[in-house]
Parts: structure tokens; C-alpha cells; sequence
């Protein structure tokens, strides 16, 4: 019967070269195949811009960590939801947060979108009016004759303008509707299409100007020219047009609030609870829209999906669609129910975002199921960041852009090559080290940084576009940390199979005697150095964690590395009479080492001693 071949006593080492290698191959043709054949760069490698955001709260308690945490992941989703994935939010200090956006991602919109508060409340209007309009010059011609010319004077009749005029010194200036559609229109069940737009002096306002026919006061027919008109101000022509009745404690605010200039939309401010005046977000037939609204019905916070859509039945183009928790539902529909009782314009709900409105509909019924939909003549582009706020919902905290920064691909660039010149020249003094002192065993390191290289590239150009990791300058210094960490492996393996040899062992039980001490060794290195990387991590922000992650990741590798190639590799070459032999080159020379020879007679003692010893 043959005796089963017994396993050789230094293992395998084929078959751990071979798993590596296959791994190794297989890693690079993944990275080419899929694209991804370069590690994603940072901001401050590849350029972009650096947006910081500093907290203001009227209550200085508000500006705390947990509100502070809470910012930050809503803003790093806003911002990721613009496929911006490899944008970097983080908190500086108490009161700041940093936003990174590499180069390639929308960074205008991210500009404009990252510090929006996004408050969303669902309002009542109370009056409406135009805002910012002017009059055009009265004309010097005559009048038209007793049988077509308007009453020069006020009327308080309530008859429409709809009577054939031929013309009238005011009635040029914008007349205002009481239909839905000042900035769009939200279209529930319930939401009716928009109304005809019946003109000012319909809506029971006294102090309209009548544009009804008149003959019996006309001027004489003589030809004569008429009296000169006093042109009106934009103020006496806003006034001469709300329609509504504005609460007492408003009226101030809402006669001096001119919505044509951009500064003064953007300041407006208002309680939750109490009732505010605003702006218009878009101007409606060349101009904007001034509002006195109610305390807030529903809040934005109800609102628990918000998605774009685009309206191929009416054709009215993009538009937001809402869905309302179970207490915004609710309120939803108590409050439309109400608004269906009364006349235009309170009638209207306004849709308050950020204190300006971006929709007064008309509302002709109650709408339960909580569901809405926003459309307001959005542009596609226009209803996803509308939805994209909604749906990543409101900062708790109030910020203001403290400062943007743009980083030039330029610097960026001369800040990479910096890095791979300290890289280049860390592996240059390294592989020199290796080949003066360790001679043929040098070019086992080599090879293995070189294999560890490969593995370390292709791991992060897979990641950058699996996961949108960006290499930045700290990561690289990471990675440059980690040649002295692998180098650091193979010499403490060489040095404990020199000192096996300057103890007089042959080589191959050099190599199998040393290497539990060694792997012992090189294990607890690394594990404190993995430790402080995932401390590092789990602690830092921003940059410092592309260095903690970067280290992490090659530290581990290292590990891997010295198991299935650098062991396995000296196993072989211990086989090989250039190295078992102990030739000058192979760096494991006996002579050189200072190595003993054996005390074999003094570890066995011959049989006769022992004898005298017994006598």
C-alpha cells in the first residue's frame, strides 16, 4: 500500500502567491472595465468651491451641537440629492458649518440651495395687490366726444370694465385678478381651474376708478384740449387695486412694501403665529405681487413626500406634488374647507417658502386625502428643487453665507503633483534602503510595495465611483504613511530570519522558525496603527478622515500583503541555492551576518561520560 504523500513542512506557498496575484489581476481588470481607471479627487486637489455657513438664531440657545448636527445632515443630503455625491459638509466650531463641492458638480445651484432655511407654511390671503407698477404718461389729445369718453371721475359703482371704453387715464396699469393664478396654482380635488379675472372696481373696493361709459360728463366737443391729469405713484396705484381689506396692525407695512426690488422680497419676516405681509418669489405679468397673509394653517414640517411631475393633461407644464402626514391632512382640510366659504381674494391659500410666496390658489372646496400639487409655470429644473427642499425637509437653524471660496483646478493641480513627488521620493529612499542593505531580499519589498500599490489604486478608483470617495491631500499623505508601514513588515520578517541564521540555522528553518515571531510582531503593529486610523476616523471631520480612511485601508492591506506574498515569496527563495546557500548578494551571507556554527557536541553528551559521571 503507497504511502500518502505528507504535506511539505513550509506549506504551500504556490497557491497563497497565486490567490493574491488572481485577486490582484482581477482588481486592475475590474477598475478598467468599469471605468473607473482614476481615484476621484477632492477640492483641494481637483478645484471647486468652499461655501461656509454661519448659524444665526434670534434665540441664542437654538444655536446648539444637536441642532447643529441635525443642519448638517439635511444640507449633506440636499446637497447629494443634486447628484453632488462627492460633497463634503462639515462643522466648524459651534456655529459654522463648511461646505466642499468638487469640481463637476452643480456648484451654482448647490451655492444657492446648501443655507435655504426652507420654511414651508400654507397661509390664508387676506389682500392682494400689485406692487411697483407705474401709470404711462396722461396723453395731451383731446378727448374722444361726449358719445365714447369716460368719467373723469371716481365712481363707486361695482359694474365690471367690461362696458366698450375707449380709453381711460389709469386704466393702463395692470388690473388685478382674483383668479388662481398669481405665481401658479395648487391643484387638488377640490382646486378649480382659473377663474375669469373680474377688474378692480369689481371686487367692492370704493375707491376704484370707474371705466364705465359715460356721456353726460364728457368733456365739450369743441376739440378743445383736456385739463393736464396728475399722474398717479405707484403707491396711490397699489392702494387704488388691493383687493382685500388689510388687518389694521398691517396697514403700514403693507402701503410702504414695494416687491419690485429684490432686497426687500428677501427681507421679509414674519411669525409663525401671527399674520405678515409679503412678496411674490415670480413676477406675474411684469410685475410682483404684495400680500397680506394669516397666521400659518399647515406647516411645512406636515409635508412628508414632495416629488416633480410633469402635467400632460392640462398641459399647465411642471409641477410639485405633496403628500401631508396624518396632522397635516387634517388641517388641510379644515382649512380649505373654510377658504371655500369666502369671496376672492380670501378665498386664495398662499404658499409660503421662505417668506415668499410662490402660490396663491383659489380654493372652491375642501380637500381632503392629503394630497396636493403645486404648479406655478416651474421649469423642470425649477420643480426638482422645489421638491428637492421640500422633501429633505427645513433647517432648524437660520444660516448666512459667511464666505465662498473657489479653488482653481490649477492650484489644485500643483497641489497633487506636490503629493506624488513626496510619494515618489518616500519610495525611492525606501527601495534604496531595501537594495543597499537587504541586497537580494531588497527585491522582495519591492515587490511587495509594488503589489501593494496596485492594490491600493485600484481599491480607490473603484471606491471613488462606487461610493463617491474623493482622494484629497491628506489622503495621499495617508497613503504615503503607508510605504514606511508595509517597509516597516518586511524588515521586521528579514530581521528575524537574519537573526535565525546568525544563530547558526540553515535557511529554509530560518525562514519557518522566524516567522511566528515576526507575524506576531507585525500583527500588533498593525492593529495599533488600524486602531488610531478608525479612532481617527470616527472622531474627525471633513479632510482629516480621508487621512484616517486612507490609513486604514493600507494598513490592512499590508496585512494582507505580508501573508500571501511576502512569506510565501521567501518560502520559494529559501528553495533556491542562491539564497540557501547564503551568497554575498542574497543578503543572507552567514559570513557577513557574523553567524556561529552550530554547537552540536555540546548539546549531546557520548555515552561514556555519562558512565564516569555515574562511577
Amino acid at each position: 500500500m503507497a504511502t500518502p504523500k505528507s504535506r511539505p513542512r513550509d506549506g504551500y506557498p504556490g497557491r497563497a502567491l497565486a490567490l493574491i496575484l488572481v485577486v490582484t489581476v482581477g482588481l486592475v481588470a475590474l477598475m478598467f472595465g468599469t471605468g473607473n481607471t482614476k481615484p476621484r479627487l477632492g477640492i483641494d486637489l481637483a478645484g471647486g468651491t468652499s461655501i461656509t455657513l454661519t448659524a444665526k438664531s434670534t434665540d441664542p440657545k437654538a444655536v446648539n451641537k444637536s441642532n447643529m448636527d441635525i443642519a448638517t445632515g439635511i444640507i449633506e443630503r440636499r446637497v447629494n440629492g443634486m447628484g453632488v455625491s462627492e460633497a463634503e459638509v462639515q462643522t466648524q466650531g459651534s456655529d459654522t458649518i463648511i461646505v466642499n463641492i468638487p469640481k463637476g458638480g452643480d456648484r451654482q445651484n448647490a451655492a444657492d440651495q446648501v443655507g435655504t432655511t426652507a420654511k414651508l407654511f400654507f397661509r390664508p390671503v387676506l389682500a392682494v395687490a400689485p406692487s411697483g407698477i407705474t401709470a404711462p404718461a396722461p396723453a395731451g389729445t383731446p378727448s374722444a366726444g361726449a358719445s365714447g369718453s369716460p368719467s373723469a371721475a371716481p365712481s363707486g359703482s361695482a359694474t365690471p370694465s367690461a362696458s366698450a371704453s375707449a380709453g381711460s387715464s389709469a386704466s393702463h396699469a395692470p388690473t388685478a385678478s382674483a383668479s388662481a393664478t398669481k405665481q401658479g396654482r395648487s391643484v387638488g380635488e377640490a382646486l378649480a381651474a382659473e377663474a375669469a379675472s373680474p377688474s378692480a372696481a369689481a371686487t367692492g373696493a370704493s375707491t376704484a376708478p370707474s371705466a364705465a361709459a359715460s356721456g353726460s360728463a364728457a368733456p365739450s366737443a369743441s376739440g378743445a384740449p383736456s385739463a393736464q391729469a396728475t399722474q398717479p405713484s405707484a403707491a396711490d396705484l397699489s392702494a387704488a387695486m388691493t383687493q382685500g381689506t388689510v388687518p389694521p396692525e398691517l396697514q403700514a407695512a403693507f402701503a410702504n412694501l414695494d416687491c419690485s426690488k429684490p432686497e426687500v422680497r428677501a427681507a421679509q419676516t414674519g411669525a409663525d403665529d401671527k399674520a405678515m405681509v409679503a412678496c411674490s418669489q415670480k413676477p406675474e405679468n411684469g410685475y410682483y405681487e404684495k400680500l397680506a397673509l394669516g397666521p400659518a394653517a399647515v406647516k411645512g414640517s406636515d409635508v412628508s413626500k414632495a416629488q416633480p411631475s410633469l402635467d400632460t393633461q392640462t398641459g399647465a407644464g411642471w409641477q410639485v406634488q405633496l403628500q401631508f402626514n396624518g396632522t397635516g391632512t387634517d388641517a388641510f382640510a379644515k382649512v380649505t374647507g373654510q377658504l371655500a366659504t369666502q369671496t376672492p381674494p380670501t378665498n386664495q391659500f398662499a404658499i409660503v417658502l421662505d417668506n415668499q410666496v410662490v402660490s396663491h390658489p383659489q380654493v372652491n372646496g375642501p380637500i381632503p386625502g392629503g394630497s396636493a400639487v403645486i404648479t406655478g409655470r416651474f421649469s423642470q429644473a425649477e420643480a426638482q428643487d422645489l421638491s428637492n427642499v421640500l422633501s429633505y425637509g427645513a433647517l432648524p437653524l437660520e444660516f448666512a453665507k459667511s464666505d465662498i471660496t473657489t479653488v482653481s483646478p490649477a492650484l489644485g493641480s500643483d497641489q497633487l503633483k506636490a503629493g506624488l513627488v513626496a510619494g515618489a521620493i518616500g519610495m525611492l529612499l525606501v527601495v534604496a534602503y531595501s537594495l543597499v542593505y537587504y541586497r537580494g531580499l531588497g527585491l522582495v519589498s519591492i515587490a511587495g510595495l509594488v503589489v501593494s500599490a496596485a492594490l491600493t489604486y485600484s481599491i480607490m478608483s473603484l471606491l471613488g465611483g462606487g461610493i463617491g470617495f474623493a482622494l484629497n491631500l491628506p489622503a495621499v499623505c495617508g497613503a504615503i504613511v503607508a510605504i514606511g508601514i508595509t517597509a516597516d513588515s518586511f524588515i521586521v520578517y528579514f530581521e528575524r530570519i537574519r537573526d535565525e541564521v546568525r544563530e547558526g540555522a540553515p535557511l529554509r528553518p530560518a525562514v519557518q522558525r522566524a516567522w511566528p515571531r515576526a507575524r506576531r510582531t507585525i500583527l500588533v503593529s498593525d492593529f495599533v496603527s488600524f486602531l488610531c486610523a478608525a479612532v481617527l476616523y470616527v472622531v474627525s471631520v471633513g479632510k482629516v478622515q480621508g487621512f484616517a480612511f486612507t490609513l486604514g485601508l493600507t494598513t490592512a492591506l499590508d496585512v494582507v500583503v505580508i501573508f500571501l506574498f511576502t512569506k510565501p515569496l521567501i518560502t520559494l527563495l529559501a528553495r533556491r541555492k542562491f539564497f540557501s546557500d547564503g551568497h554575498p548578494w542574497s543578503g543572507l551571507d552567514p559570513k557577513r551576518l557574523g553567524a556561529r556554527p552550530p554547537l552540536r557536541s555540546s548539546r549531546r553528551r557520548s555515552p561514556s561520560s555519562a558512565a564516569v559521571k555515574e562511577a
